[in-house]
């Protein structure tokens, strides 16, 4: 078994050598982890990855190469445990004359209140109804069931993309800026914002200029260098990443290497949903290390271009009004961040992975629109040369 673990390890481009899969059979010998999967995937990361970009794709092996292994460790705890509390429900469908039934609460401030008086009264794990905090019902509050505005409590996933609110702390990975598959049209189309100079120390070869010297001094060769020659544009790249981005991310890592090796002077941060008054640099040190988005605006100058890529699909009130953000309390709305960021990056663009048919019927995308004076343009090829003459020409 471990033997195909390692070798699919080695096809999806993690460097791991035979010395480390010898280490991790010894730490299996000696009983290093305890007999669960979660146990086995620390120890086998720790002592196979040697570096912190190759986590997704060990993630992605692990999970095709184990896959049903869970259910050996669930069938193992089925003899302790009461099957109800192993077992979830299975998520509520609801017909479209049901779900018209289904009413909001009516906006964040009631919903809010309406969760804090929930908690006060709340005392037992409920499972089915329309008030309580629980699972696969039609209350705004809990998991796996429908509600068009609530608060999302215990779902390892987006479903309805209708939560005003996520309790759950969420981990999101990095962009793999490695990918290479689909990515030569993309660097293609990203040539438009080329912008040539040469700067920095002398150390290219000029051939025109050594024969010409070389033929002014009798013969004698006179080599002349020039500094590199680069693309002088600079470029601010904001990526959405987690919850409805999790189906966007294998374009979005195409953009982020092809962008990656054509501009010099790129700079990128993350963002969940929207913009507010932080961004961060690694997902997985988001909740540590932040930069605030003031001092971003102050560091990098208007000559940057501002590139956003996100779908824009969440609760219009995490644009419009503060305290929207799904995962924080922001004392001032995502629309007025976006107009601080469009005034210091006059020349902005949004990139959007969610077909441009659709629009229409997601409202949080025509709000972004309007905020972005419909500088939004698809992530396809035919949408990033749109943008990339938008940016020209502003």
């Amino acid at each position: 078994m471990l033997i195909r673990f390692f070798q699919m390890l080695r096809e999806a481009g993690v460097p791991v050598s035979l010395t480390e899969i010898l280490a991790l059979l010894e730490a299996l010998k000696a009983e290093v982890a305890e007999r669960v999967v979660e146990d086995f995937y620390f120890l086998a990361r720790t002592v196979l990855v040697k570096d912190e970009r190759h986590y997704d794709r060990y993630d992605r092996v692990f999970a095709a190469h184990f896959r049903g292994v869970e259910a050996t460790f669930q069938s193992a705890l089925s003899a302790t445990l009461p099957a109800e509390w192993l077992k979830r429900q299975a998520e509520l469908l609801l017909t479209p004359e049901e779900r018209a039934r289904v009413e909001a609460l009516g906006g964040l401030e009631a919903l809010m209140e309406a969760l804090k008086q929930r908690l006060r009264e709340q005392r037992d794990r409920h499972q089915g109804g329309n008030k309580w905090i629980g699972t696969a019902g039609r209350s705004p509050f809990g998991a796996y069931g429908y509600n068009p505005e609530g608060v999302r409590i215990g779902q390892n996933s987006s479903r309805e993309r209708s939560a005003v609110k996520v309790w759950d702390q969420r981990e999101f990975r990095n962009l793999d800026d490695s990918v290479e598959i689909g990515t030569r049209n993309l660097k293609l189309a990203l040539r438009r914002l080329r912008r040539f100079a040469r700067e920095g120390a002398a150390e290219e070869l000029d051939l025109g200029g050594t024969i010409d010297a070389t033929a002014r001094n009798a013969g004698w060769l006179d080599l002349k260098l020039v500094p590199e020659r680069h693309n002088a544009v600079k470029v601010l790249l904001f990526l959405d990443v987690g919850g409805s981005m999790d189906e966007h991310v294998r374009v979005c890592e195409e953009l982020f290497t092809a962008a990656r090796s054509e501009f010099k002077h790129l700079e990128y941060f993350y963002f969940h949903n929207f913009v507010y008054e932080t961004v961060w640099k690694d997902n997985r040190r988001r909740h540590a290390e932040r930069l605030s988005t003031l001092e971003l605006m102050r560091t990098y100058g208007t000559d940057y271009r501002a590139v956003f890529v996100g779908d824009a699909t969440m609760g219009p009130y995490e644009i419009v009004q503060p305290g929207g953000s799904i995962e924080h309390w922001n004392d001032e709305s995502g629309a007025t961040w976006m107009s601080r960021l469009r005034r210091a990056y006059p020349k902005h663009v949004w990139l959007n992975p969610e077909p441009e048919d659709r629009w229409e019927y997601v409202p949080s995308i025509g709000v972004a629109r309007e905020l972005l004076e419909n500088r939004m343009y698809p992530l396809t090829l035919g949408g990033i040369d749109r943008a990339t003459r938008a940016l020209n020409n502003r």
